[in-house]
Parts: C-alpha cells; structure tokens; sequence
C-alpha cells in the first residue's frame, strides 16, 4: 500500500463558485472514501488557494480517476491538478517502516 496526494490549484474565486457543485463533489469524496480509497480530504485555508486530497491504494489510479470525475475539475474551477506518491514515515497510519 501506498498514499498519493491529489494536488488541486484552483480559481480566485473558488469558494463562491464551488457552491453548485459542493453537493456532487462531497458525494464523490464520501464514495471514494467507504471504498477506502479517500483517507483525507480538504480545501487549504488562508488563503482557500488549494485543495489536498490523500489517497491510499497500490497504485495512483484512484487518485487520478477521482480528479477525472470531479464536477469542481469537470467545470473549470481546479486550474491544476497532479498526484504525487507520498512517502508516510510517522503516525499511526504511515505505511514506510524505517529502523530505528
């Protein structure tokens, strides 16, 4: 098992126009997450620049299908997307056993 971080730059005014879509996009989320894909999700705050999203699966692909389907991608208020392998070394959910 790995965790991938879905990386999203979105629009200035994203939180105003992510309104109609909000409903489409936590119900996207909650389905990724009771399939245990999604572990964590967010917009960044101070500035709402930004959304990460964690993921933990074998590979990317759950984490590039979710940005794929994504109403706030789909509509133009994500400028940016990537997913980046994340190397998880402390807390109870890390998945790289280093020694001590």
């Amino acid at each position: 098992m790995k965790h991938f971080l879905l990386m999203y730059d979105v629009v200035p005014d994203y939180v105003k126009r992510r309104l109609p879509f909000r409903a489409e996009h936590i119900a996207l989320a909650r389905e990724a997450k009771s399939r245990g894909d999604l572990f964590l999700a967010g917009a960044l705050a101070n500035p709402v620049d930004g959304a990460v999203l964690i993921f933990k699966g074998e590979t990317a692909a759950a984490a590039e299908a979710f940005a794929v389907a994504d109403p706030y991608v789909k509509n133009g208020l994500v400028t940016h997307w990537r997913v980046r392998e994340w190397s998880t070394v402390v807390g109870d959910d890390a998945l790289v056993s280093i020694p001590i």
